[in-house]
């Protein structure tokens, strides 16, 4: 019987410690909205793909201010590869970078896709300053050593 009002009590001391270490709403996560940036020139990075169209914004350093893509846009398959959905993915990152106080960017390509003219196009008409375009598409020089010789 004692071992009974133990193992009892020891339960209740449990419910009583995870109770009091709850969030008022039970078992919800409270979240930090985050701040503005307020940074004023950054670098603008625009991979597009043959799939997809990839935004992001950064601050000099690097550090991702945010971004957008054509798929997260509600662009699927085939649609999500054109010039429209490159465009339409970069005016929602030029007009979140210009939320957080970003005015003069530089803009580094990367990539064969088809949203690369468009999305450049964009990002000056959202109300961003271009002030540098570089293509950083990797290019190989001589590129791979081929599989030997085949001998039947």
């Amino acid at each position: 019987m004692s071992d009974q009002k133990t193992e009892a009590s020891k339960a209740e001391g449990k419910k009583e410690g995870a109770s009091s270490s709850a969030t008022p709403a039970e078992g919800a996560v409270k979240r930090v909205k985050k701040g503005k940036k307020n940074v004023s020139s950054g670098n603008v990075y625009v991979l597009s793909s043959f799939n997809n169209t990839v935004v992001t914004v950064t601050d000099t350093m690097g550090n991702a201010i945010c971004w957008s893509s054509a798929g997260g846009k509600g662009f699927r398959g085939s649609r999500k590869n054109t010039p429209f959905a490159a465009q339409v993915a970069a005016e929602d990152a030029a007009r979140k970078a210009v939320e957080n106080g970003m005015r003069t960017v530089q803009v580094f390509v990367s990539g064969p896709g088809a949203g690369r003219e468009s999305a450049l196009r964009a990002l000056a008409a959202a109300g961003l300053r271009v002030s540098f375009i570089e293509d950083v598409t990797p290019i190989p020089h001589n590129g791979c050593r081929p599989p030997k010789r085949r001998r039947v």
